[in-house]
This record gives C-alpha cells, structure tokens and sequence, in this order.
C-alpha cells in the first residue's frame, strides 16, 4: 500500500485476496499507527496491475457494471527488492490516503482532537519499516521531551447508501452552536469499560458531551445530515443523501461489505494447448485473419505469449486456424457465459480423465458405504483455479444474500468517479471435494408434506426479511436450504480432520429444480500461492475416509449445545432466513459461508429435539 498524499509513501503491505474480502477499495485499514482508506480506481496505476484472463468472469461482471469495463487485473505489485530503498517497487501499489482525516494526541495528559491538516501532528515516515510510519504531536510536553504519536480518532460516520465522513466532531461538542470562534477539542476517556458513554468530547470554551448522545437513536436527533461523502473518490453527492448519519467506531466489521462475483476457470478443451488458445481467444482471435507469417511474427508481442510460449510459434499457430474454422466464441458460447453455475455443474458431473494446469478431476470409483441411498458420486478436484472480481462495497448493512446473484445489477458505493474501465481481481488455486446427491431421492423428499410444511414457514419469513429491507422476494427454494445445512455440516467435520482451518474451507452450492436440476455441493481450499494448496482436503475425499466423516458429521448435527432453543427457533418471529441454525452448530466463517449464514435448517437434514419429519439423513 502506499499513500498519493504523500508522493507514494509505503505504509504497509496486504494481501492481494484481502484487497477484495476485507479490505478493499472504500475500506479503512488499520495499521499499527495510522489508519487509511483504500483509495477509487482512479487513483490506481493498471500499468503494474496484470490483465487475468477468464472470460466468463468478464462477461458477468460487464453485465453487473456496464459495458465499460473491459478487463479483469490484479492489484498493481513489483517485487520487493530490499538491495534498492529507493526504486520503483517502493512506489507502487494500492493507494491509499489518511482516513479518518481527525487525530489525537496519545499523552494522557493532552489528548487534544484535531484534523491532520491543522499543522499540530506531523507525518514521521520510516522507509525501512513502513508499517511503522506514523504521526506525531510536535512540541506536545515541552521541550526535550519525545513527541507522543497521534492515532486515528475513534469514531466515524456512515450511512446505508455507501458514504463515510468524519465524525463532526465541532458540530456535536457544541450541538450545533456556531458560538466558538475557535474551538480547540481533546477526547478524553473516564473509567475501564471503554463505552461511549465514558468517552468526552470536550472544547476549550467549556463545551463538554458523551459520545453516548451520537449512538442509536439520540445519534439521528444529534448529529447533522449525511454529505454523501464518498471519501475514497473524493466526492459528495449533490444535495446531500436522504440516508440517516450513524455513528461508527473506527474498525467496525459492519463498516465495508465487498460486492463480488466469482468462477471456477474450467476445461473448454481436453489437451493445455488449445485449452490455453480458448481462454486468450479475445486477444488471440485478430491474428487468425493475418497471413500466417505476419501473425507468427505478432505472436510474441502478444500479452498473453509469456503462458503460450512453452508450445512453440508453429503449434500455437496452428492452435489458432483450427479455432478459428471451429467457429470459437460463437453466441451460444457468449450466452453462456452469463451462467457461472451451470457451466461448473457440467464440469464437475461429467469429469474428464486429462489433467489441465487450472483443473484436474477423478471421479471416485465407488461412493462411501452408507451413503449409496442419497449419494450419487464423489468427485476428487486435485487442482483448480478461483477469480474473484469486486464490483462494489456496501456500508452498514451487508449485500442481500439472493439466489441468481451474478444475474442481477448490485445496488452499492461506485468504484470510481466514472464508469470504470476495469476492475480489481484476485487468482487463487487449491483443491477441493465435489458431491452429487441423487435426483430422485431429493425430489420424492422435496414432495413430502412435512417438508412442504417447513418450507411454508421459511419462505413466511425470508418474505417478511425481505419486505423489512425493500428487496423483492425470491426463494431459492428448499433445495438450496438442504444442500447447504450440508455443506457446512461436512465444513464443520472437515476441518477437524483436513489440516485446514474452518475459516479456510469454502462452498459452492449447486442448486436447481426444474427441466435442468442440479443438486450438488463443493467443498474447496484455496491459497494465492501459484502452485496451490498440499492436498489435505482432497485425500479426505477418498471413500475410506469420507464415509465415516460423513457419519460423524451427520451425528454431530443431531444435537445442538443450545438445544432445545435453536431446535425450536421459529424463524418468522424475528424474520430471520435460517430454522434450527446458530453458532452452535451450523453458522461459519464470512470466508466460507457463500450466503452470509443464512438458508440453513437442521430440521431438514437430520432428526433434531424439536423435528423428526422432515429430516433427509433419518
């Protein structure tokens, strides 16, 4: 990371997935000193950020943002390069700039409040250690003594349509009140508990007030309007917002929720070579109508040559007629990019027994004892490929979590000031176990009248959440439900047995009725490093050992520590979009969970205290 403010400052180093997960573009990092915004695409150089190719990735993001965008990159990066203080890797990254703009003076005996720019704190960088750059209260303590750091203020401002501010701190201390000329504030703190309402605004005119008057509802009476401050463009929205101003502490889970879309790259070919053709097609498609001298000369200037080289100018060539004469990227390929589901259905139930760099499957031969009732088969992913692309950021509440996400326009703060050309992204590789349930046997389940029942009871209160938010109501049906009560269900077990942490395993829920069913879960790992994750997940695949985690599993999830409530919580009471679900037993990692830990119930797939009728596992 590195600040525009100050002629690209180094002031820390993330990760290229947590630019996507946690702390994106419009998101406030925390360092050990300071605290920044990461800044809009705007501010972002896409010369260093490299051009990922996944065109069905591409095509659903094009059709979320527009047609503007033209490209999928990742963050911009040059290696570290410690011989060289100085070059231009020190200079290059993901921009970020001061936010909030408001410090305070650490000295107990000072804490006076105060913006950055009002010429009490100065910027102390350290290009040795920039995680260690930070601001310091000149001439705080007299002479000889050491100049205390400055931290971030506490508390910020935000509002549901996306904006964040600095806290008006002026405006509350005086409630309004225009009466101080020149108002010099500290932020003090009283007693141990750290609750707003032992924290002090005061100002030097004998002005004084509880951060307690600026939360929950004495904060909308108390505090001015949202300016519709986007502070990551640097722009206000014209007239201010209609949203409520709330009150924010400065690191709160709920202050940046990523919109993202993502896809598995899966096989178009059956051998690397013109696998790899297929996927760089856009760019490799111009050079099939030039004479074949001339486009073997343009070949390696090509930006995608560095993955094609290895095969040689007269095979990549020749690679490209036979594309070309197969008509490639014809419209019903361009309509099914649209669909990130069934495409990867497709893959994983119909596995191919050659292996390609970014996707290698097997196909267990026999399923787990026990399991041949409801279990159709088993498919080992020894290798795949996950991009992630962010399309926008919301702020206090979190994306609704809807079934046919990827199909529908997100509402949420812009990326950039203008339509954006591109968008960042984040390549990952791992690992994975694919399970196919039997259509049958879920659809003779799906009719039964117990069943029938329940889902009358959810869909009562996924419509009444959905009402309470503004958001149309769209069942993913009690399928999806069933499937993914599973899936953290195995995520829960696999963790104990993988090697892999809970937080670190992640789902793909395939789920539909219809003329087209599919009814499967993937459980998968994935890592940033190019060769992946170690294969602890996929050896726990093999039917010696995934028979009996299953049945643990399944016995695990019979019973709840906070039985009998969570067996017999009634989702329409508070309109919540999960049954016999809690942190218990069902709920998972914001990094596993595709849904936000909402579609799950233990009534349908195990007998519970509360529920033996509509169980799919008797």
């Amino acid at each position: 990371m590195s600040s525009p403010a100050t002629q690209a400052l180094r002031v820390g180093e993330l990760r290229p997935s947590q630019l996507l997960h946690t702390y994106g573009i419009g998101a406030v990092t925390d360092l050990p000193n300071l605290s920044t915004m990461v800044m809009g695409l705007d501010d972002w150089d896409p010369v260093r950020a490299r051009v990922l190719t996944e065109d069905r990735l591409l095509a659903a993001v094009r059709r979320r943002l527009g047609g503007s965008v033209t490209a999928l990159r990742t963050p911009p990066h040059l290696p570290e390069n410690p011989a060289d203080p100085y070059g231009d890797w020190t200079r290059t990254g993901v921009p970020v700039a001061l936010f909030p703009r408001w410090l305070r003076c650490s000295r107990e005996r000072c804490n006076q409040l105060a913006p950055a720019s009002s010429g009490l704190f100065q910027l102390r960088p350290n290009l040795y250690r920039p995680e260690k750059t930070k601001y310091v209260h000149t001439n705080c303590g007299g002479p000889g003594k050491g100049q205390p750091t400055a931290l971030p203020a506490r508390f910020l401002v935000a509002c549901k349509d996306g904006h964040m501010d600095d806290f008006p701190w002026i405006y509350f201390v005086h409630k309004g009140s225009d009466a101080c000329d020149n108002p010099t504030l500290s932020l003090t703190e009283s007693g141990t508990t750290g609750e707003a309402a032992n924290v002090f605004v005061r100002c030097a005119c004998g002005a004084i007030r509880s951060m307690a008057d600026a939360i929950g509802q004495a904060g909308e009476s108390n505090l001015p309007a949202c300016r519709g401050h986007h502070p990551h463009l640097g722009t206000f929205v014209p007239g201010g917002c209609r949203e409520f101003a709330r009150t924010m502490v400065l690191g709160a889970t709920n202050s940046w929720f990523a919109s993202q879309l993502k896809v598995f790259s899966i096989p178009r070919a059956e051998e690397p070579l013109t696998q790899a053709v297929k996927e760089h097609w856009s760019l490799l498609s111009p050079l099939a109508a030039v004479p074949a001298e001339a486009a073997k000369m343009l070949l390696p200037t090509q930006a995608c040559w560095p993955e094609l080289e290895q095969y040689g100018t007269d095979a990549v060539w020749t690679a490209i007629t036979k594309e070309a004469q197969a008509g490639a990227g014809g419209p019903e390929e361009e309509d099914e990019e649209f669909d990130l589901i069934t495409p990867e259905w497709r893959a994983f139930t119909h596995p191919r027994d050659h292996a390609l760099p970014d996707f290698t499957t097997a196909r267990e031969r026999r399923v787990p004892d026990g399991t041949a009732e409801w279990l159709d088969s088993v498919v080992l992913v020894h290798r795949l490929r996950e991009v992630s692309a962010l399309t926008g950021f919301t702020r206090i509440e979190a994306p609704e979590w809807l079934p046919d996400e990827e199909l529908r326009t997100r509402p949420g703060a812009p990326l950039s000031r203008n339509d954006p050309t591109w968008v960042p992204c984040a390549e990952l590789r791992g690992e994975g176990v694919f399970l196919a349930l039997k259509e049958q046997q879920l659809a003779e389940w799906e009719r039964r009248e117990a069943v029938l029942t329940r889902e009358g009871i959810l869909k009562d209160a996924h419509r009444d959440w959905c009402l309470a938010r503004g958001v149309e109501p769209r069942w993913p049906g009690i399928r999806y439900v069933l499937l993914h009560t599973l899936a953290h269900v195995l995520i829960r077990q696999f963790a104990l047995e993988c090697g892999y942490g809970a937080s670190g395993i992640a789902e793909r829920i395939y789920a539909r009725s219809g003329s087209d069913p599919m009814s499967g879960i993937l459980l998968y790992t994935a890592a940033p490093d190019s060769e992946g994750t170690l294969g602890g997940l996929v050896s726990l695949g093999r039917r010696d050992r995934l028979g009996p985690a299953i049945a643990q599993a399944l016995e695990e999830a019979r019973l709840c520590s906070s039985d009998p409530m969570c067996a017999e919580h009634d989702p329409r009471v508070h309109a919540r979009l999960h049954g016999a679900a809690c942190h218990a037993c069902l709920f998972a990692a914001e990094t596993s969970c595709e849904r936000g830990n909402h579609y799950l119930d233990r009534a349908l797939l195990v007998e519970t205290l509360a529920d033996d009728k509509c169980a799919f596992r008797p």
